[in-house]
């Protein structure tokens, strides 16, 4: 069953102290190790590479199991009940106080009616649809500004916290240390080549346009996971990457794709809402003349542009069911296939806008929105169906979101793409996978999808055994 559960009263009164010392986020991170229940949203590299934020100490833990339906109600109440822990004074930085948290791709939808197999089992380490909580203690960096600031409720407590905080950032940073280990495929690739070719059919057939098909690698990984994701980050920096930890496990993301950001909710003001869809990948090369004929072939490719207007429209129909209605309303394609480069790949990204209607809530944004239109495929509900019968099993956190919503109603949310799921027992699980369409070739999509493992994996010091 859902639950809720409260750590402390309530009430916000904030009180906010620039850290003269500005660490790392992901050094911060380490550095606060004894601090539970870290959410980090991390504005790595690339751009947008506005602020970074750093959630622990939640004044309520929410920690949401199946069923689905239960947990979009509970998550619901929790997010309507934001204005409650509203701050007494305006914050530094995008987020004013709030739930911070990871969304698995198990809730799908909320009241999407799927033809699921009834046999589909869950994700195999099995986490919560929902993990996070209200936090109104955190580090905000300003990276444009180069400021951090320390944000506390300001209770009894508050001078013995922050003096420990402090003397916890200020320690030295040592270097990233790759943790090493071995992964292999769950899925073999001849198994997710005949996967390509089975989506092929249903597009021939007429059921869909396009697929997301994804595939699991497993491994086991020594040390902490903290130190692990400051390994990761320092080999893929990118703009929306994070990292949460719960008792039971961590989510750890180098992800470069938005699903969503929104402005806060302020009477008599107009709301934008923005997603940044990604399709087309192409691999990155030192040799910078061979780096820009790998760019420009993919900004001609066919098949990776087709994909990414297909996609780029689905998230205009997404959009328009909460966009403001009548003259200048609806969404609109802001920027079509421009290229954007990251450490390891380049893709083709676009953007997407739309005048938020009056009223939209919270969970109803999520719900038109998640889970991402790139990551499933089109139409979105079919393609999830094909997915799951595809897959076998349910995805858990790969392909779901990690993200804010504040007490003003500001939230930005990322997709979980290049993310890995650890467990306290030390197994980890890195899902890949990539677009098909009917252009695709079943050899080509199964080498992309490693292609894009290997940044993450080398970045852990770890490798991919090869004999399946």
């Amino acid at each position: 069953m859902p639950r809720t559960t409260k750590t402390r009263t309530r009430g916000y009164r904030p009180h906010v102290r620039r850290v003269e010392r500005v660490q790392d986020p992901a050094c911060a991170l380490v550095a606060l190790s004894s601090e539970p229940r870290p959410v980090l949203l991390h504005s790595a590299g690339g751009a947008p590479a506005r602020f970074s934020l750093l959630g622990f100490a939640p004044r309520e833990v929410v920690e949401l199991a199946p069923p689905a339906a239960a947990a979009w109600a509970e998550l619901a109440r929790v997010l309507d009940g934001l204005a409650a822990w509203a701050p007494t004074e305006r914050l530094p930085g995008p987020f004013q106080g709030g739930f911070l948290g990871a969304l698995s791709y198990d809730l799908h939808a909320p009241g999407a009616r799927l033809d699921l197999p009834a046999d589909l089992p869950a994700e195999p380490f099995a986490q919560p649809l929902v993990v996070g909580g209200i936090y109104t203690d955190f580090l905000v960096w300003e990276h444009d500004a180069e400021r951090c600031f320390l944000v506390l409720d300001d209770d009894d407590t508050r001078p013995a916290r922050e003096a420990r905080l402090l003397a916890a950032l200020a320690e030295e940073c040592p270097a990233p240390r790759a943790p090493g280990g071995h992964f292999r495929r769950a899925t073999s690739a001849p198994a997710h080549r005949r996967g390509v070719e089975a989506v092929r059919a249903q597009i021939e057939a007429g059921e869909i346009y396009q697929a997301n098909l994804s595939h699991r690698l497993v491994g086991r990984l020594p040390g902490d996971p903290r130190d692990a994701y400051r390994s990761l980050i320092a080999a893929n920096p990118v703009p929306f990457a994070g990292y949460i930890g719960w008792p039971g496990g961590a989510l750890l993301s180098a992800s470069p794709e938005l699903l969503f950001e929104v402005d806060a909710d302020v009477p008599g003001e107009p709301r934008r809402v923005r997603t940044r869809p990604i399709k087309g990948t192409a691999p990155r090369s030192t040799d910078p003349e061979r780096d820009a004929a790998l760019g420009a072939a993919l900004l001609v490719s066919a098949k990776d542009r087709a994909e990414l207007a297909m996609i780029v429209d689905l998230e205009r129909n997404d959009l328009g069911r909460v966009a403001r209605l009548g003259p200048g309303g609806g969404a609109r394609v802001d920027t079509e296939a421009r290229l954007e480069r990251y450490a390891s790949v380049q893709h083709l990204v676009a953007d997407v806008s739309a005048e938020l209607a009056p009223g939209v809530t919270p969970v109803e944004l999520l719900g038109a929105l998640f889970p991402g239109g790139s990551i499933t495929g089109a139409p979105k509900l079919r393609s999830m169906e094909v997915i799951a019968a595809l897959e076998g099993a349910g995805r858990g956190f790969f392909t779901g979101s990690l993200g804010f919503v504040d007490t003003r109603g500001a939230a930005a949310f990322n997709i979980l793409i290049r993310s890995l799921l650890w467990q306290a027992s030390g197994d980890v699980s890195l899902r890949v996978g990539g677009g098909v369409t009917w252009a695709s070739d079943p050899r080509a999509e199964d080498e992309e999808t490693l292609h894009k493992a290997a940044s993450l994996l080398a970045g852990l010091g770890a490798g991919l055994d090869p004999r399946r």
